[in-house]
């Protein structure tokens, strides 16, 4: 566009028709009670990983990275200190995060506290570095051994189908933001 301004080419061979404009849907968010009812529809294993995830607004890697050390209970903090990537072969990595903002500190309310307790005590790994979250046969969590059990629970909670499980971080910062939380505050809690 500089070089039509300054008149060195007639017209830019770069220019798109429509490329402009940003034509994206709004994702759901979900109430207060129809996260809680997903999270009674799921079931005992899944159910700490959708409120952690609504009221933390982690993303799934970092969720399937957690370890019981970055859980603290007493503080009511989640530690976020690595993310989960999936290589093409299917193999599971936990790495650092891609940026310093990445490594961060999260609050979460109290109302969760029993549900995370319960959680650790039942579901997590061993030791300290043991995974918060694993999948259902003691493996690390994946999307995959995750998804089928997420469907069945947003319909059984009567929450619409085109709700993803992404959009529970969403609606995490979207109830932080009507909680007052500033642009910056939400940007620290999001990793951003």
């Amino acid at each position: 566009n500089t070089a039509v301004d300054d008149e060195l080419i007639r017209r830019n061979p770069c220019r798109i028709k429509g490329a402009d404009t940003y034509d994206v849907p709004e994702r759901p968010v979900l109430t207060v009670p129809e996260v809680f009812a997903v999270a009674d529809a799921i079931g005992p294993r899944w159910r700490a990983l959708v409120l952690v995830t609504a009221f933390a607004t982690l993303r799934f890697g970092e969720l399937a990275a957690l370890r019981r050390r970055d859980v603290d209970l007493a503080a009511r903090i989640v530690r976020v200190r690595r993310n989960q990537a999936e290589l093409n072969s299917g193999k599971l990595l936990d790495k650092a995060p891609k940026s310093a903002a990445g490594f961060r500190p999260v609050a979460f309310p109290s109302q969760i506290v029993p549900d995370l307790a319960r959680h650790l005590e039942t579901f997590s790994g061993p030791g300290a570095d043991g995974h918060l979250f694993l999948g259902p046969r003691g493996g690390q969590l994946r999307r995959s051994n995750f998804r089928e059990d997420w469907v069945r629970a947003k319909a059984k909670a009567g929450v619409s189908e085109d709700v993803h499980f992404h959009d529970l971080r969403h609606t995490g910062n979207t109830i932080a933001s009507q909680n007052g939380a500033s642009t910056r505050e939400l940007m620290t809690r999001m990793g951003h």
